[in-house]
C-alpha cells in the first residue's frame, strides 16, 4: 500500500472515529448522574464515569490532531477494552450487545497499524 493510500485511509477512519468518540462521550457528560449511576450498576467507582466521559472526547479531538493519534487511540483502546469486557461479564445482552465497542476496538487498532513508525519517504 503506498503511504498517499495509507494516509488517505487513516484520516477517514480518523475522522469517523472521532466523530464517534466525541459524541459518545459528549453524551455521557450531558447526563454525568445517568452515567454515574450506570457505572455504579456496573459495580464500578462513579469516578470512572468522568474519567471514560472526558477521555472519549479528549481522545476523540486526539484522532485529529497528528501528534496525538497514536496516544489518543492508544487511550481510546483502553476504554473499548473495558467496554468489551463490561459486555462480556456484567451488561445483559452479552458480546452481542457489545458489537459497536469491537467494531470500534477493531477500527482504532486499524489507525494504530496505519499511523505506525516507519521509514520516511522523501
Amino acid at each position: 500500500m503506498s503511504t498517499s493510500t495509507r494516509n488517505i485511509i487513516a484520516w477517514i477512519l480518523q475522522g469517523l472515529l472521532a466523530l464517534a468518540f466525541i459524541a459518545s462521550g459528549g453524551k455521557k457528560l450531558l447526563d454525568l448522574p445517568g452515567t454515574v449511576g450506570m457505572f455504579e450498576q456496573l459495580g464500578l467507582p462513579g469516578a470512572l464515569a468522568y474519567v471514560v466521559a472526558a477521555g472519549e472526547v479528549l481522545g476523540g479531538i486526539g484522532l485529529l490532531v497528528p501528534r496525538f493519534v497514536r496516544p489518543a487511540a492508544l487511550g481510546l483502546i483502553i476504554i473499548m477494552l473495558g467496554a468489551v469486557v463490561m459486555h462480556t461479564t456484567k451488561i445483559p445482552g452479552g458480546l452481542a450487545g457489545g458489537l459497536p465497542a469491537i467494531v470500534l476496538l477493531v477500527l482504532l487498532l486499524m489507525v494504530l497499524w496505519l499511523r505506525r513508525p516507519g521509514p520516511m519517504v522523501a
